[in-house]
């Protein structure tokens, strides 16, 4: 396996980078948010996501195939943490769990971020495996929870200063 780490270029990479999108979705969440939301979720929806923020997506590719991606920014979300980077999403497909592309996608991510000194990101409060990463990565929880109304679930907000990267 000889996994790189780039930005998304090609139309080949953005299919690539939906069908992990999709997939990552199908394997992670069954249980964790509304079914509905999931059998209405396909790899075309995710592709239309993939060709409008190309500009802040990095893959992790094994040889040709996409196999796991981040998306990066600026934080979106309260105004207080409007100084903030954000992990908007990292996906890894779960043949590729417990070898470093996550962590490969997340140190890449954190670079593209270096202009924060806070970084934060969401997460669905059940999903321990998730969890269990970012905080392996230097994350925290802050205590804040949100309702999602799309997926029926709640989302926890952790946060990492820069000088906690911990990447493993």
């Amino acid at each position: 396996m000889n996994i790189t780490i780039k930005k998304i270029e090609t139309d080949e990479e953005m299919h690539g980078k939906a069908y992990v999108h999709w997939k990552s979705w199908q394997e992670t969440y069954p249980g964790l948010i509304d079914q509905k939301f999931l059998d209405n979720l396909t790899v075309e929806k995710c592709e239309e996501l993939a060709k409008k923020h190309p500009d802040n997506t990095l893959i992790a590719k094994d040889g040709d195939k996409v196999v796991g991606f981040v998306t990066y920014g600026k934080y979106r979300w309260e105004k207080e943490l409007a100084d903030h980077g954000e992990i908007m999403a990292i996906y890894v497909l779960s043949k590729y769990y417990g070898i470093g592309v996550g962590a490969k996608l997340m140190y890449a991510g954190m670079c593209e971020l270096s202009e924060y000194s806070k970084v934060a990101l969401l997460v669905l409060k059940d999903n321990r495996r998730a969890i269990k990463f970012y905080e392996k990565c230097g994350f925290e929880m802050d205590g804040t929870e949100f309702e999602d109304e799309t997926l029926k679930t709640k989302e926890v907000r952790m946060i990492m200063n820069r000088n906690q990267l911990l990447i493993v």
